[in-house]
């Protein structure tokens, strides 16, 4: 995959200290509420870091009594599709964007601001590709309230993108009862007559909701861990459960590893989920307490 990376000799219309000078103050009263989300937009394609709306990651991780310190750490991954700017001669420009953000930092961005500041590039004028990303990363830096990776695929390497789906034993082919939809974590068990495995085990069958509009999230999770082995049809009906559960992306990941980590006391864990795009943007979080030697792939899969 052919990236652009970051060249401090190109120049925005924008200087990156005039970005940093326009993006609104963030408090800690910030609150999914006061969001974007579920309200009137509109799209003026005027460049805009102002519209980038953060929440603080304490306020959705206090249901886990999570302090300063957690029990795992990990990246979440957002794909951007529908980035356009135009060059310095007026002509639109579009790329493939993704953003990487520590799971340690200070804040999320609630997803509809992310893409409401997206758009406010699509009038303005960047000279170059490397600009924009020096653009993106000291916005979403300041957002994120800390450092972000940012790469852009040029319309030129979009053939070189490919489909991948999550490696792991498939929990869907199970032929089971599934009666609750509510999440329900005293579902999960593990067989502890039988010596420890490590396997890796996936679904397609998790769905979450916005918290704020309700609206549905879908996803693939991946669980990958080393311990008494979970039985599969009840972390099948545990996943199941969280059906009609609100959270944001990476609350909702952080619940289901807090929930096996509890319950089933695996000495490793690592979750990822995958979710469906929504709005031209994907989030992808992943949680681990162990190095598995390297970030997880980046692959779209089939319903993304």
């Amino acid at each position: 995959m052919q990236n652009f990376d970051s060249d401090p000799e190109f120049s925005a219309s924008l200087s990156l200290q005039e970005a940093r000078e326009n993006l609104h103050t963030m408090t800690n009263e910030s609150t999914p509420h006061e969001s974007p989300l579920g309200k009137p937009a509109s799209y003026d394609g005027a460049y805009d870091p102002s519209l980038l709306f953060p929440i603080l990651r304490a306020t959705t991780r206090e249901e886990f009594n999570l302090g300063k310190t957690t029990p795992f750490f990990g990246i979440d991954i957002w794909n951007a599709y529908e980035l356009s700017w135009l060059n310095m001669r007026g002509k639109p420009q579009v790329a493939l964007l993704s953003v990487t953000v520590p799971a340690d930092s200070p804040n999320i961005v609630e997803s509809k601001s992310f893409k409401l500041y997206i758009n406010s590039f699509s009038q303005t004028k960047v000279g170059g590709p490397e600009a924009m990303i020096e653009l993106l990363r000291a916005d979403l830096s300041a957002a994120f309230g800390a450092f972000v990776s940012v790469s852009l695929t040029p319309q030129d390497a979009f053939a070189t993108l490919a489909l991948g789906e999550m490696e792991g034993l498939l929990l869907d082919r199970l032929d089971i009862d599934a009666d609750e939809y509510s999440p329900n974590a005293s579902l999960l068990r593990t067989i502890t007559e039988e010596p420890p495995v490590e396997e890796k085990l996936v679904s397609h069958l998790l769905r979450t909701n916005c918290p704020v509009t309700g609206q549905p999230d879908w996803a693939s999770v991946q669980i990958h861990y080393v311990g008494f082995a979970i039985n599969q049809e009840y972390l099948l009906k545990y996943l199941i459960s969280l059906r009609t559960h609100n959270g944001f992306h990476e609350q909702c990941i952080e619940r289901i590893f807090m929930d096996i980590l509890t319950q089933c006391k695996p000495t490793k864990l690592a979750v990822y989920g995958r979710f469906t795009r929504r709005g031209g943007v994907d989030i992808n979080p992943w949680r681990t307490n162990f190095t598995i030697g390297g970030r997880p792939s980046n692959a779209r899969n089939a319903r993304q």
